[in-house]
């Protein structure tokens, strides 16, 4: 069996690729579109300065001013600061319930004190509880107890800022 050599071969003459034919179809409705659109303008050229021309006898008859606006007289301006708002607040709020924060619950002892220092970055102090459950040990990253709900969620919104987004408010009791 021969083997072909076919750097030695040498290269092929080159022949030019075949033009492309050109299509008159499209050149012809260009051409026919831009026609008509010139012809559209061109109608339209002296519509604007054409006024229709109203009725003789609404003409004649003399047109009445307008009346004046009323003025608008506000009341609020004089009593408003005239009005005062009594509200009572309680002291303090004394309620059995309490609100803890967990942003984690982890396998390895590691991982939540990993959280547990990202959450100290923001300046909050955070718990790791231990806890046996059917699937064996965990361990939680907790905050609180919280008196309030809405402290809880203002520390919650601080963590977020460090993209820390599983923590979630509960009504829980330690013992």
């Amino acid at each position: 069996m021969a083997h072909k050599d076919y750097v030695s071969r040498g290269r092929s003459p080159k022949t030019p690729p075949p033009k492309a034919p050109v299509p008159w179809l499209r050149i012809i409705v260009t051409l026919a579109l831009i026609l008509a659109f010139a012809y559209f303008l061109w109608s339209i050229r002296n519509s604007a300065q054409e006024q229709p021309q109203a009725p003789t006898s609404v003409q004649s008859e003399p047109q009445e001013a307008l009346p004046e606006p009323p003025q608008e007289e506000w009341e609020f301006v004089e009593t408003l600061p005239q009005q005062t708002v009594e509200v009572e607040l309680p002291d303090e709020v004394e309620s059995d319930v309490r609100w803890l924060m967990q942003c984690g619950s982890f396998r390895s002892d590691d991982q939540a004190e990993q959280m547990r220092a990202k959450i100290a970055f923001q300046g909050l102090e955070s718990q790791i509880r231990p806890s046996e459950g059917a699937n064996g040990r965990w361990y939680r990253v907790i905050l609180g107890p919280y008196d309030r709900k809405r402290a809880a969620e203002r520390d919650r919104h601080a963590i977020q800022k460090t993209g820390i987004t599983t923590c979630q408010i509960w009504n829980w009791n330690l013992d």
